[in-house]
């Protein structure tokens, strides 16, 4: 398995099996793209390109089941003992995948340390070794810098791999270091074929939600997305005026309840919810939520757009000030306050 099965993005494939042919492979590749677009797939399957090994390879995708649990085990434990044993996968010893750790989810500087140390030997087999930093935009400021070391003077043999959804949230001594790779969302008829061939359950619906992004395809839990678009379909009715401030304390109560639910899934959802009821105010577009229509209709025959503008920003707040880990519930309740004052 190399690029046979990768879906979309074709073109960012083929520069990248271009650049082996000719033997000029960049030493620090930068792939952004939106959250479950194929990344860090995109990395796994060059590096099988190039080193074989998919069997071992593929067991470092942090989406598979296992490496989920292994991350939430991880969020349980206090932050000096995650700091001794930093996070990392390796089931093939010459590709290391250094991903988000601890409850914020985050790149961390004893990470990019342990990153550096392992650069200083070369490869067991062939003539690469390939490091994928799965999420540098979730790099802290030390962590950041302790990369650009690394970044400055590579080993010959080392291929560094960094994922971004944003990249100009990182510092820009690391773009400037970087040859830059896109991933653009796939186009629906991508999408489709994606989950025909996968068999995903609830296709037409998985696909609706994904907005281009077949990982989110693949991994999004129904049941858990309609308990998160219940309270962000109260949060709105009570934001917007249509509902008194009672109507989002009933659903902010079980929102606080949940406390392994992070603050950054439900504000997901909510820009989704968001987006459907800009199409619906300007009466263009498809929406996504398609079995709550009538809900979202009426919300959005409530609100101006200048009011969802300043929702959109104030969600942009919130999701930039993640990394402080602020309290979901008091997040949300100003949010619902600030909104109603607009």
């Amino acid at each position: 398995m190399s690029f046979d099965k990768f879906y979309g993005n074709s073109t960012a494939a083929d520069t990248l099996i271009d650049m082996a042919a000719r033997e000029r492979i960049p030493q620090t590749i930068l792939v952004d793209g939106p959250e479950g677009v194929g990344k860090a797939t995109l990395a796994r399957r060059f590096a099988t390109h190039l080193m074989g090994h998919a069997d071992l390879i593929e067991k470092d995708d942090l989406s598979l089941p296992e490496n989920v649990d292994l991350l939430a085990e991880r969020e349980k434990l206090v932050a000096e003992k995650r700091a001794d044993d930093p996070f990392v996968l390796a089931t093939f010893p010459d590709f290391v995948t250094f991903g988000p750790d601890g409850p914020l989810r985050q790149i961390s500087i004893q990470q990019m340390r342990l990153l550096k140390e392992r650069a200083q030997y070369g490869p067991l087999q062939g003539r690469h070794r390939v490091f994928l930093v799965d999420g540098i935009d979730r790099a802290n400021e030390q962590a950041a810098n302790s990369l650009l070391k690394i970044l400055e003077e590579p080993p010959p043999y080392l291929i560094l791999f960094l994922t971004a959804e944003n990249p100009y949230d990182l510092l820009p001594t690391i773009r400037s270091r970087s040859v830059s790779l896109h991933l653009n969302a796939l186009s629906e008829e991508e999408m489709r074929t994606f989950a025909t061939t996968r068999g995903l359950p609830d296709a037409e619906r998985r696909v609706a939600l994904a907005s281009g992004s077949p990982g989110v395809a693949l991994s999004l839990d129904l049941a858990a997305y309609d308990k998160r678009r219940e309270a962000m379909r109260a949060l709105l009715e009570a934001a917007s005026g249509k509902a008194p401030f009672s109507h989002w304390a009933a659903q902010a109560e079980k929102v606080a309840l949940a406390r392994s639910e992070k603050l950054e899934n439900y504000l997901k959802v909510l820009y989704l919810l968001l987006e459907d009821i800009l199409h619906l105010r300007e009466g263009h577009g498809a929406i996504r939520n398609i079995d709550i229509r009538p809900a979202l209709t009426q919300i959005a025959q409530t609100v101006s757009f200048d009011w969802l503008r300043t929702a959109v920003i104030k969600t942009d707040d919130l999701m930039r000030q993640l990394r402080r880990n602020i309290q979901k519930s008091i997040a949300l309740d100003a949010l619902v306050l600030e909104l109603r004052s607009a």
